[in-house]
């Protein structure tokens, strides 16, 4: 069912001020802003001239998967914490998908995709598992565990081809969900090839839903900012992780179309900052060589469909070393007590830096951070050496 929360008991969560200023312990990450024209000549262009075409969703399409969705995914609360606005001249506010079903966003997506394509099918739910779709995807986790629950709530069955160094925690998921892990060597060329051998070996049956390259996994992802400017409707900026797009594609649509001026930034990690070198290139770059960042969930190249919306939209992409972002992540266990990955630390590490207050302006004072998810490998966890 829908979890539901006031905007009085979301906005409630308070804590103890500290009085080391975080932003020197973190130093300032690399930025690259819409105006940066740096082009990194270490990564291979995937295309030269992008043209103007229409964006592959609109803020309608997030409309319909929230009507899509409601009943399957939780209305996840919002957060703040005075610890880390003592640490910015930011008030700070939390959107926390890490208490999602399945602990993360991707859960929206997914279920908007395969709802979506069962609702297209003429069988009945009873006949759908023996002769219905066969979801397929390839996910380092979260998509895989999100696709598993919602293809198991739409009576189909998924198969998810998953690195082999996936945290436990997240293969376990998959499998509890119903879904079947297939694991491939840690690289993208690897997922795409395993995928489409699976796919070749399933037959008609198989249909692909990517974890974000897809419209109607945006258009499910847009629903963290519909609640987000629902809880706290003053916003001056949102940022979020960014790894092929998904989630901040289908945020800048849905933020732009509910207040226009508001402003929309990505975060990464300096492993994988294709996002970062596309924007300053002006034309979608690939990473070049497997990325190395403990942010597994932002490890892939932005993707051809997502790109055109980030590139419309982006006021900027910043990013920041694993070490602050391990460090970071630390910090919100400690001090807000809440469970949060990697990927999740990421946009947080930004905003307390000193780079990200110089560059985005007096006007903007309250930020909106995504926590994209909590999934995390307890008997491995980053500060443990």
């Amino acid at each position: 069912g829908r979890a539901c929360c006031s905007v009085a008991c979301v906005r409630g969560m308070r804590l103890l001020t500290g009085s080391a200023r975080l932003c020197a312990q973190l130093g300032a990450p690399r930025i690259l802003s819409l105006v940066c024209k740096r082009a990194s000549g270490q990564a291979a262009a995937m295309s030269s001239s992008d043209k103007e075409e229409p964006l592959p969703i609109s803020f309608a399409d997030v409309q319909e998967s929230m009507g899509r969705i409601r009943q399957h995914v939780a209305y996840t609360p919002v957060m703040e914490c005075s610890y880390f606005n003592s640490q910015s001249r930011f008030q700070l506010y939390f959107k926390c998908e890490n208490f999602q079903s399945t602990g993360a966003f991707k859960i929206r997506g997914a279920t908007n995709a395969v709802k979506k394509l069962c609702e297209s099918l003429e069988l009945p739910v009873s006949e759908r598992k023996e002769k219905g779709p066969i979801v397929v995807t390839h996910s380092s986790g979260n998509h895989a565990q999100a696709l598993s629950r919602a293809a198991r709530t739409c009576g189909v069955t998924a198969q998810v081809v998953m690195p082999r160094t996936s945290p436990t925690v997240k293969v376990q998921a998959v499998r509890g969900y119903g879904g079947t892990p297939i694991f491939c060597e840690p690289t993208e060329k690897a997922r795409f090839e395993r995928t489409e051998q699976l796919m070749q070996s399933l037959g008609p049956r198989a249909v692909l839903i990517p974890s974000a390259n897809h419209p109607d996994v945006m258009a499910g992802q847009g629903t963290v900012a519909m609640e987000f400017l629902e809880q706290v409707s003053d916003l001056d900026a949102i940022i979020s992780g960014v790894s092929c797009g998904g989630l901040m594609a289908g945020i800048c649509v849905a933020a732009r179309a509910l207040k226009p001026g508001i402003k929309l930034y990505a975060a990464e990690p300096e492993g994988a900052d294709d996002c970062a070198r596309s924007m300053a290139a002006g034309y979608r770059i690939a990473n070049e060589i497997p990325p190395q960042t403990i942010a597994d969930g932002l490890r892939m190249s932005i993707g051809d469909l997502t790109w055109p919306v980030l590139k419309t939209h982006l006021n900027g992409v910043f990013v920041v070393s694993d070490e602050e972002i391990v460090t970071t992540m630390r910090l919100v266990w400690e001090r807000m007590k809440l469970v949060i990955e990697p990927s999740a630390a990421c946009p947080l590490a930004v905003v307390l830096s000193q780079q990200f207050e110089k560059t985005v302006g007096a006007e903007v004072k309250k930020v909106g951070v995504v926590f994209s998810g909590g999934n995390v490998d307890l008997d491995h966890l980053p500060w443990i050496k």
